[in-house]
């Protein structure tokens, strides 16, 4: 474990990231390097030839200075003298055509050329197979044409994808796999790069493979690294690749310390919204080989072609060739409320904390079958500013991972977040959404009537186990959908955007609302969960619902959970 003192000296933060992206400058903070080693690499690494390209020119002449400060960073934070590796971990996240897997191909060669442990291996892992083979074209195409260490290596193996170094006291070997479920074991000894993050992070056994990795490079005498090169992903992000962005982010904004360096090519939140990243100038900001291996043209004419396509194409393209994560606002036909959902995020807020700031609450309720999530949440208007606050809670049987495959890994996730529930039996997400509505009504903020919405053709069970517990109508009321949600439907993107919304920061809420879909038929806005395919909105139709109550100007009951119980509403 590295003394407080020099791991301090390693800290890969760059708290100032916006305004360096804004400015065009370098991403990379500053690190003690072990200078030597870091020139030595690059000096193999400049000296390699791009085999793909005419007159096989050098990679020191195709790539700029980004590409050098990486291999600077990756082999000068291995001290050669004590044999000790200070950053064990590389998240590089670029758009398409800048050169990822090639860079990558050099970067293990590099590697490979340099080791310094018999039985190494230096394995890449392509996302298909396709691409496997073409990183290993790539790969025994430098050791062809480069012919200062043609003579380091073996004949490359093409039906194992295997190229061997000849050094026959550190015999190593170069692996190129395909991102399937058994793609590697052993890792003792092992330099690992993975190409497109986003795909391999899709597999079954992804986790357990980067778990095997990291134990490996945790060991005290561990000389190799794990560099993963990836474009954003081609949806939200979820599951494996979302915690992998979420870490390297967390580093490079030094909020969390890790042996990581995060280099992430992608523009401020504000420069994002609002369709911003189509702007010109800020391509290269996100492109830095941009008039190198990335033709402004071509930007040009992906996005022409996509804003004629629509919505799904725009999101590929700028998630792809611009490093936009999905649902941050681009498209014609998402809700408006995607553009300024992150504004809205408080992480301070809790159900317990939106009860002590709010005077009155109301709570709209989602969806429940056994192809289906629960979606439950809580609405407040905030003491002394009526602001909106908004916090959410999903249930779904466990079933639906069988049968919705596509967000399984999504739900997963929420899962361990804790805002979703993986109901162990039948009727656990009505028992559960009794016991939050007992809670918020037990504090006097919930109004006398229309405090409880819901869709009761899709609910039956919790009507009834409500009923039963005291909440009779009108204190729940239905809510009526289709169209006649659209007042919440305009008005609360007015609200996020004014600051008078804000929610809980919760994943699946974000989740939701970049899955809702807006049709309009003669001026009237629906959201319609057809629109939204396999996606799953029942979130944001309770919040819906939550907001059509709010709308009513409630006042609070005023009342205890016992007093309302032993007194109830009864409409006749």
């Amino acid at each position: 474990m590295l003394a407080p003192d020099a791991f301090d000296d390693w800290s890969t933060a760059v708290p100032d990231w916006k305004d360096r992206v804004r400015e065009g400058r370098s991403l990379f903070p500053a690190l003690p390097l072990h200078d030597p080693y870091a020139e030595k690499a690059l000096k193999i690494f400049k000296g390699l030839r791009a085999p793909d390209l005419d007159g096989f020119p050098t990679y020191g002449e195709i790539c700029d200075e980004w590409v050098f400060d990486l291999v600077r960073v990756i082999f000068g934070s291995f001290d050669p003298e004590i044999k000790r590796r200070y950053l064990r971990e590389f998240f590089v996240m670029i758009p398409k055509k800048n050169g990822k897997t090639a860079i990558a191909a050099a970067i293990i060669v590099t590697a490979c050329i340099l080791n310094m442990s018999p039985a190494a291996q230096f394995i890449l892992i392509a996302p298909s197979i396709d691409l496997a083979r073409n990183a290993f074209d790539q790969a025994a195409g430098i050791i062809k044409r480069t012919p200062r260490i043609k003579p380091l290596f073996g004949d490359p193996q093409e039906s194992t994808r295997t190229i061997r170094n000849l050094n026959p006291k550190i015999p190593s070997k170069i692996m190129i796999k395909a991102a399937d479920d058994d793609i590697v074991t052993g890792l003792k000894n092992a330099t690992v790069l993975i190409d497109e993050t986003h795909v391999f992070a899709k597999k079954p056994a992804a986790k357990g493979i980067f778990l095997e990795i990291r134990g490996a490079l945790s060991h005290p005498q561990n000389k190799h690294f794990l560099l993963q090169i990836t474009t954003q992903s081609k949806k939200p992000p979820v599951g494996v690749f979302r915690s992998e962005v979420q870490t390297a982010r967390a580093v490079r904004d030094g909020k969390l310390a890790r042996p990581l360096l995060a280099l992430i090519y992608e523009l401020p939140l504000d420069m994002v919204k609002d369709g911003g990243w189509k702007n010109e100038d800020t391509w290269p900001l996100v492109n830095p080989h941009l008039n190198r291996s990335v033709d402004l043209g071509f930007l040009r004419d992906q996005v022409r072609t996509a804003e004629e396509e629509g919505e799904e194409a725009l999101s590929l393209v700028a998630s792809q060739h611009f490093n936009v994560e999905i649902g941050t606002g681009q498209g014609d036909d998402g809700w408006a409320a995607q553009l300024y959902w992150d504004g809205g995020a408080d992480e301070t807020l809790t159900l317990e904390t939106l009860l002590e700031r709010s005077y009155v609450c109301t709570i709209g309720v989602d969806g429940g079958g056994d192809d289906d999530l629960c979606g439950l949440v809580v609405l407040g208007k905030e003491i002394g500013t009526g602001r909106y606050l908004a916090w959410c809670k999903a249930w779904a049987q466990p079933s639906v991972l069988k049968r919705r495959k596509a967000i399984a890994p999504a739900l997963e996730t929420f899962a361990k977040d804790g805002d979703l529930t993986l109901c162990k039996e039948a009727f656990q997400h009505v028992a559960e959404v009794v016991e939050i509505v007992a809670q918020v009504a037990a504090t006097g903020k919930m109004p006398e009537e229309y405090a409880v919405g819901l869709d009761k053709a899709g609910l039956p069970e919790l009507q009834t186990e409500l009923e039963l517990d005291g909440f009779v109508e009108p204190f729940i009321t239905a809510v009526q959908q289709g169209w006649r949600l659209q007042s919440a439907i305009r008005s609360l993107p007015l609200r996020l955007k004014a600051k008078l919304m804000l929610h809980a920061a919760q994943p699946i809420f974000a989740w939701s609302v970049g899955n809702a879909r807006v049709e309009i038929v003669r001026s009237n806005q629906y959201i319609d969960k057809a629109l939204a395919g396999a996606a799953k909105i029942d979130v944001v139709i309770a919040l819906l619902n939550a907001a059509q109550l709010m709308f009513n100007n409630p006042e609070p009951s005023g009342r205890g959970l016992d007093e309302f119980l032993a007194n109830p509403v009864t409409a006749f």
